[in-house]
């Protein structure tokens, strides 16, 4: 299969997609819509898909060049001839193909897309409803997107293929060395790990105003911080504010191939995203053995059940979130079994190489719709 998948920035998600999809012998062309934003190392295209050339990926997306993006689509699917088209997000690159006229049209969301942005403006709606009626085959990580298609966007519920995209269960599991605990001298300490991207969506200010009043009633939690994002300034500000420079590690920006080592060096995981969908590091956390603390999302609803993966807190309560941080401290009993339980979940929901599948599956489909 010619496969010609359009996405916004090539991220590391892209990056994996494009390499299982080339190592099962399809033909992959990389079209990008915008540069590559700066990463913590290069990410190299692999053998087996071509990037091709065409108005955008060299410079930030403007909509004042639609027509000529869609101008040079046009150009580039009659250079490529593809089978499908894969295009995600829905409001920007599924749009642009669907502007191109190409009926083949595999739209992926990122959850985001759907699930938050559109909301806010009323121009991403509006392109968001006018790809989503030209897709063939709409593709999303959880089950709060696909309600979300169905019931806003009337999109018909047999053409979507729920694709949770997983993690390597090999690469991340329980066994491993913390050697960050020793580095930080925190081997006897409660370790909470936040790892998400420091935006408002995500909710990282209101994990460090929670743990600033949990660590006053229990002084031996801390905190392992990485990530970065335009609350850099905010998050530091407030961790200088609570004088929580000795409580909380700053990482900043990880590798893939440290990834493991971070979870394996905390007690709980931490999400308080405001909307997601199925986050692929809280499915690394629960691969690594990881119990967590999660916001009642959908999305985060779909993977921890409170009581047995973890706790549950009610979204954007930051007193909520402290208590329940405190609570996970007093049940320390409990870790063990919240462990075991979300390795198991993971092993049954989030096996890459299973879940993978059903990407393919979605391509199938794609293509019986022109037959």
């Amino acid at each position: 299969m010619r496969i010609l998948y359009f996405t916004r920035d090539f991220n590391a998600h892209d990056q994996r997609f494009t390499n299982a999809l080339a190592n099962s012998s399809h033909e992959v062309f990389l079209l990008r819509l915008e540069s590559q934003p700066f990463t913590l190392l290069p990410r190299q295209i692999a053998p087996g898909v071509e990037e091709v050339k065409w108005a955008g990926g060299s410079e930030p997306f403007s909509w004042s060049k639609t027509m000529d993006y869609v101008k040079d689509l046009k150009r580039v699917i009659a250079e490529v001839k593809p089978d499908i088209i894969h295009a995600g997000p829905v409001h920007t690159c599924a749009y642009l193909a669907a502007l191109a006229g190409f009926k083949q049209l595999v739209t992926m969301s990122w959850a985001s897309d759907i699930l938050h942005e559109v909301k806010y403006d009323q121009t991403l709606a509006r392109t968001a409803r006018y790809a989503l009626k030209r897709t063939s085959v709409l593709v999303g990580d959880c089950q709060a997107m696909a309600n979300m298609a169905v019931e806003t966007y009337r999109f018909p519920k047999d053409r979507i293929v729920l694709f949770p995209w997983g993690v390597d269960l090999e690469l991340f599991k329980p066994n491993g060395v913390p050697y960050l605990r020793s580095e930080l001298g925190w081997k006897d300490a409660f370790v909470f790990l936040c790892l998400r991207s420091w935006e408002p969506v995500y909710g990282v200010d209101l994990v460090v105003e929670a743990f600033a009043r949990a660590v006053q009633e229990i002084p031996d939690l801390r905190l392992l911080l990485y990530g970065s994002g335009s609350q850099k300034e905010v998050i530091r500000d407030m961790i200088s504010h609570y004088a929580l420079e000795e409580k909380v590690f700053q990482g900043g920006k990880v590798s893939n191939a440290d990834l493991p080592a971070v979870y394996r060096s905390a007690d709980v995981y931490l999400t308080a995203a405001h909307s997601d969908g199925s986050s692929v590091s809280l499915m690394e956390a629960l691969a690594c053995g990881l119990p967590s603390i999660v916001s009642d999302i959908p999305g985060n609803l779909e993977w921890v059940e409170n009581d047995k993966h973890g706790w549950v807190f009610p979204d954007g309560n930051a007193g909520a979130l402290a208590a329940t941080m405190i609570a996970a401290y007093t049940q320390k009993t409990k870790l063990k079994e919240f462990s075991q339980n979300a390795r198991l979940l993971a092993e049954v929901k989030a096996d890459w190489k299973k879940n993978f599948l059903e990407l393919l599956r979605a391509y199938e489909m794609a293509v019986e719709t022109a037959r």
